[in-house]
């Protein structure tokens, strides 16, 4: 399904979301090329060796989270192989297409790896009045491949406010909860920039 609609448009009831495949018609799995562009290593193919490091003096680490605590997330992340993540961009309705759109051509030439928006029914299902794009990467123990988004969207879209970073890990359906602390708080992140 190809939708031509701006996500401040989107008034379908039930309908919060409109990602990029839905724009492009091409799945996350159909942009292969983004990791051998970039340098990155798939997260089936990711090892204990490529854990980050984690110092106590870190100060993207998350509000009152432990670093034991983040690392173990980490570890989860691993076990898992549940590694992307995603910058959370938050725009008015007045802006946030054109931002998208831009979006959309960057995930389209591989600049970025995959993207989803908010639509208007989700802002008011949420009770938001912006809406929230989410930028995301496959990897995010790859350091290098999420500054590079984060300068992407500085340099190229003018995104100079600070915004977060949130592994994906950190969002598993309560499953994990007690494991994760309070890295599961939906105001948690692992980077700012």
């Amino acid at each position: 399904m190809v939708v031509d609609s701006a996500p401040s448009e989107i008034d379908e009831a039930g309908w919060h979301w409109l990602r990029v495949k839905h724009v492009t018609g091409f799945p996350r799995n159909a942009r292969d090329g983004y990791f051998p562009e970039h340098g990155v290593t798939r997260p089936a193919a990711t090892t204990e060796a490529d854990l980050p490091e984690i110092g106590a003096e870190e100060e993207s680490l998350p509000v009152d989270s432990a670093p034991e605590t983040v690392a173990d997330a980490d570890r989860l992340a691993l076990e898992t192989t549940y590694l992307s993540g995603k910058w959370l961009v938050e725009r008015p309705p007045e802006t946030v297409d054109d931002l998208w759109n831009a979006v959309v051509d960057d995930v389209a030439a591989e600049r970025f790896w995959d993207a989803k928006v908010s639509t208007r029914a989700g802002c008011e299902a949420f009770d938001e009045r912006e809406h929230a794009i989410l930028v995301f990467t496959p990897n995010y123990f790859d350091g290098e491949d999420v500054d590079r988004v984060r300068r992407r969207l500085r340099d190229a879209h003018g995104v100079a406010e600070e915004i977060r970073y949130r592994p994906d890990v950190y969002t598993l359906d309560g499953v994990h909860e007690e494991r994760l602390e309070d890295l599961t708080d939906s105001e948690s992140a692992r980077f700012r920039a």
